[in-house]
């Protein structure tokens, strides 16, 4: 009888164990589905690449034939490039306010670029796309131009910084009025006592230039935040004039084909070297410039450097990569042919600018939207992709266009898209 209780003992122990290694198993074969499903059920990232005054006609993938962008060609043939991208205004902190409140512009009160001693700024109580990330477990970064406040070394009354909005952490904003044209290290504009920009050190020698520093800067933010969801704003200061690409590519471009006919009367860099009030055969060129199309290839070296890292990584797939202007080209330096105007000025020259979305885990690949859209749209779209209910109490102007990542097909429903310049004139500084 006791060899008989020990067998059942034995024969019951061992279906326990075999229970209990089913059990194991099926913990791990979940384990291992949900961690190949990780993608499509994890919270995106988002990195977001704007240039400065870029025009809609300056990229290879919308028709330029002497500007070099081959990073951006690969982006748009494997995403969604738009034909209709609008800016919700012709100038720069319009833009910004409005991408990160999906507001109009004149439901913020930013109606123009904000002077270096303005009282203006983007008030802390909108809850912007950035804080309503960081809310929902959100690393949030930011790199370069912020331009949405005042700065006390011009006397301004209060500064509203990245961190008020929502951001983590921020590199390489400007500390006082943008120096355009100080490209280089130590940053300092002519004969300035100060850098214009808030970078303390020095990472790629004594001719560092500054969109490959914004560059590097961003892919490191990359590899550091690789284990959690991420968003990423890289807001390039190029190529904003006063145009000074780097050397070794302004000459490719001059050796390319002979520069345009210059419309700008005077050039800070020209005078500074002793070449009068400028110099229109080379620095201020207009249908073929090659400081314009040297500074645009840094900017797509970068592009090239992100995707590398995405690759590298393994988030490619449930990355969204987004790159686009902050408004049209300014018409001293380029043309926006075949569109009117440019910068400062209420024409499709001024507000049509360049979009290219990449989502490799929902978004087709190599195709194009004829569809119009404004970059108010772009907050609700990123929280709609990211699962994410409109903030309580918030207003957008903008719309979720999430359904036509999927589909450039589908029809984009909303009553109108607006805009408001009230200036009488145009002007190219912000």
């Amino acid at each position: 009888m006791n060899k008989t209780l020990i067998k059942r003992h034995e024969v019951t122990t061992r279906i326990y164990l075999l229970l209990f290694e089913i059990c194991l198993l099926n913990i791990l074969i979940e384990s291992a589905l949900a961690t190949m499903a990780a993608p499509e059920d994890q919270a995106p990232n988002i990195i977001f690449i704007l240039a400065d005054d870029l025009g809609w006609s300056e990229l290879e993938c919308y028709g330029n034939s002497f500007n070099e962008t081959p990073n951006l060609n690969r982006l748009s043939h494997d995403g969604m490039r738009f034909t209709d991208a609008y800016a919700a205004a012709p100038v720069c902190s319009p833009y910004r306010a409005a991408l990160l409140t999906g507001k109009h512009p004149a439901r913020i009160g930013i109606l123009d670029f904000l002077r270096p001693d303005s009282v203006n700024a983007l008030d802390t109580s909108y809850m912007t796309l950035p804080e309503s990330l960081n809310e929902h477990g959100y690393a949030t970064g930011m790199i370069g131009k912020w331009h949405l406040t005042g700065y006390a070394y011009h006397g301004a009354a209060r500064e509203i910084r990245p961190g008020d909005h929502g951001f983590d952490w921020d590199f390489g904003g400007e500390i006082k009025s943008v120096g355009n044209g100080a490209n280089f290290w130590p940053y300092v504009f002519r004969d300035q006592p100060i850098p214009w920009i808030d970078i303390p050190n020095n990472r790629l020698g004594k001719e560092e230039y500054l969109t490959d520093r914004l560059n590097i800067e961003a892919v490191d933010f990359v590899q550091q935040h690789r284990n959690e969801p991420f968003f990423l704003l890289l807001s390039h200061y190029a190529p904003h004039t006063i145009l000074n690409g780097r050397p070794d590519l302004v000459e490719k471009y001059k050796a390319k084909h002979a520069p345009g006919k210059s419309t700008r009367n005077r050039c800070y860099l020209c005078e500074d070297k002793g070449l009068g009030r400028g110099d229109p055969d080379h620095h201020w060129a207009g249908d073929h410039n090659p400081h314009l199309a040297a500074m645009l290839e840094s900017i797509d070296e970068g592009v090239g450097m992100l995707m590398e890292k995405l690759d590298e990584l393994d988030l490619t797939k449930n990355t969204i990569l987004i790159f686009t202007s902050d408004n049209g080209g300014e018409t001293n330096v380029t043309s926006n042919t075949p569109l009117r105007g440019g910068k400062s000025e209420l024409y499709e020259g001024g507000i049509r600018v360049p979009l290219i979305v990449r989502w490799p885990a929902l978004i087709p690949a190599g195709v194009t939207c004829n569809q119009p859209t404004q970059n108010t749209d772009f907050y609700p779209t990123l929280l709609d992709a990211a699962s994410i209910r409109k903030p309580s109490g918030e207003i957008f102007d903008g719309i979720s266009i999430l359904d036509t990542w999927k589909n450039p097909q589908q029809l984009i429903s909303r009553d109108y898209i607006a805009w408001h310049y009230p200036l009488e004139r145009p002007h190219f500084l912000g």
